[in-house]
């Protein structure tokens, strides 16, 4: 019988029971919280649904549907995997920010209520911020502010449309939205968007992810924004919307990823190119389509922790990510060089990784929908892709001339052993359905299907787009020879008006309560000294110049009797009048 709890129990369990363990210990100790999640999400039958009342509402804290099972098992393997290639790693901050930000993902992945979902994606923003904080440079925590600040943004906005939608429907269960169908399903949409890396909500992404640390870097690739791709499938398949913006995010993501001099922000780039994908295929809204977005999402969450495993073990070696200050590694660190290339293969779509498959079945979906400008330009971006990761990034950091003499670090057995053992799953998924691979993937699917993407048509497409842009690189690799210098994206925009809105919203509104504050103390000095001697403030019309004494300051007699002369002649005359 299976033990029906939710898989983001077994993470966070973590956070109490790691911090009593000896130092030592807890490296170890983490991998057993990501495996209890992993074995919770492998038994726990499709149907499974577990409920607590809440208020006036009914939660669903745990949900198993054909959708997020997928989601949930690749969730915790890369969690696992991340524990493993963090081995070395002893604090005990960055373990527990790691397990409360894969929980996260997972809670975001299996409840059935909007409450839940919003609880877990506030964790994992704190998670998140928490691993980019952990480098501990002042670019990092610039970076990790502003990261914060956003999704912050992106959580009221879920927040506030999901008051709209408890309001107009009295139930705060997960349902789908028709295209365009309320109110509070475009501000649940613009909240969700900003985690997705929407166009021009993206700039968090490239900010933050370079200046994270080795070992989150992996942990940031996995979680955010495809526990948005989730939340999009479930919420909006068909909206044509999502179509026409997955598309211009794989071609903004691999133009600025082309222009970057850092690895890992080219990787970050192609983290919002990647989700593009998904997104487009969730836009066309058809059970290819999803089908499509769900293996994408699946095999990107091998491929790209992946990149970033072996950039990050090229950043560990060498204390550097610029390609203008790296070169002339292959010699020294060839088997990342070997394991890198696995992954670059597989986010460009080479054939018998996992990336071809996924892609091809996108492919397909738009072709079926008859979305053929859509599809041409989905296999553009693959051209920048294979171009920028699978070509320019290995060649300046492996082969071009030597840029600096670098001491090199051994790299752990644990970051050797988590890459070897992710490549081998993006090799493992890629195999042609003779040897059953394939079909391994296309069981994870949501909905049933029968397809084989290794078509003699779809090869020759794949293996075309991969030779003719080796062929363009390489006529023009002189031009391409990466420089220190920054690609401005749109937090230009905000960053350079951002002394304007300091001045106007902090600054200004600071100068405003202090000078109320100011006036106000006055005006409480000056009524405390009008209140010394109140008789003397009647008789002369200024301050006081001592306190009250009774003997010296008491009305003569005549004063009383004038006033009580005054009254009886008003009450007189007011009865007379009435």
């Amino acid at each position: 019988m299976p033990i029906e709890l939710p898989p983001v129990l077994a993470m966070w369990l973590g956070l109490i029971i790691l911090p009593l363990l000896p130092r030592s210990w807890r490296p170890t100790a983490f991998l057993a919280f990501p495996l209890a999640a992993l074995f919770l999400v492998l038994t726990l039958p499709v149907g499974t649904k577990l409920t607590m009342p809440f208020a006036h509402y009914e939660l669903v804290v745990l949900q198993v549907t054909e959708l997020n099972r997928a989601f949930g098992f690749i969730f915790s393997l890369i969690a696992l995997l991340g524990g493993v290639y963090s081995l070395h790693m002893r604090e005990t901050g960055q373990q527990g920010a790691s397990l409360l930000y894969a929980g996260g993902g997972l809670g975001v992945v299996y409840c059935g209520d909007f409450f839940t979902m919003l609880v877990c994606w506030e964790l994992m923003a704190a998670g998140s911020a928490y691993l980019i904080w952990s480098r501990r440079t002042r670019q990092a925590q610039e970076a990790g502010m502003r990261y914060l600040l956003l999704h912050l943004l992106g959580g009221s906005l879920l927040l506030a449309g999901i008051i709209i939608h408890a309001q107009q429907t009295g139930s705060l269960l997960l349902t789908s939205f028709s295209p365009g169908e309320s109110f509070a399903a475009w501000i649940i949409l613009t909240g969700v968007a900003v985690n997705a890396a929407f166009i021009p909500l993206h700039a968090w992404l490239p900010d933050s992810y370079p200046r994270s640390t080795v070992t989150g870097s992996v942990f940031l690739s996995a979680f955010t924004t495809k526990a948005a791709v989730y939340v999009l499938a479930a919420l909006f398949p068909g909206w044509p919307l999502l179509l026409y913006m997955g598309v211009a995010m794989t071609l903004y993501g691999v133009t600025f990823a082309f222009l970057a001099n850092d690895i890992r922000e080219i990787l970050s780039y192609h983290i919002m190119s990647q989700v593009g994908y998904m997104v487009a295929a969730i836009g066309i809204g058809t059970e290819f389509g999803i089908n499509g977005a769900t293996a994408h999402a699946f095999n990107n969450l091998l491929y790209k922790p992946l990149l970033f495993m072996c950039t990050g073990a090229v950043l560990y070696a060498t204390g550097t990510s610029k390609l203008n200050q790296l070169g002339a590694l292959a010699s020294k660190m060839r088997w990342v060089l070997v394991l890198y290339m696995v992954a670059a293969f597989s986010i460009s779509g080479l054939p018998l990784t996992n990336g071809f498959v996924s892609k091809s079945l996108i492919y397909s979906a738009a072709g079926e929908g008859h979305f053929y400008t859509a599809k041409f330009l989905l296999i553009l971006a693959s051209v920048g892709t294979f171009l920028s990761v699978g070509i320019k990034l290995p060649y300046y950091t492996w082969f071009h001339e030597k840029k600096a003499d670098h001491v090199l670090k051994p790299i752990p057995k644990g970051m050797m052993a988590a890459m070897a053992a992710t490549a081998f799953f993006c090799i493992f998924y890629g195999l042609p359905p003779m040897f059953g691979m394939t079909q391994s993937l296309l069981a994870q699917l949501p909905y049933a299907i029968v397809y084989n993407p290794f078509t003699i048509p779809q090869l020759v497409e794949a293996i075309q787009v991969i030779i003719f842009t080796f062929l363009a690189f390489w006529i023009v690799r002189e031009k391409l020879t990466p420089k220190d210098k920054i690609s401005l994206d749109v937090d230009w925009f905000y960053r350079t008006t951002a002394p304007a809105f300091r001045t106007v919203f902090i600054r200004w509104v600071n100068v405003f309560f202090e000078t109320v504050e100011r006036k106000a103390f006055d005006f409480a000095h000056y009524v405390t000294r009008m209140s010394a001697n109140p008789i003397e403030l009647m008789r002369a019309w200024q301050t006081p110049k001592r306190d009250f004494d009774a003997d010296r300051h008491r009305p003569p007699l005549a004063v009383p009797m004038l006033l009580t002369l005054l009254a009886t002649v008003f009450v007189i005359a007011w009865s007379y009048w009435i």
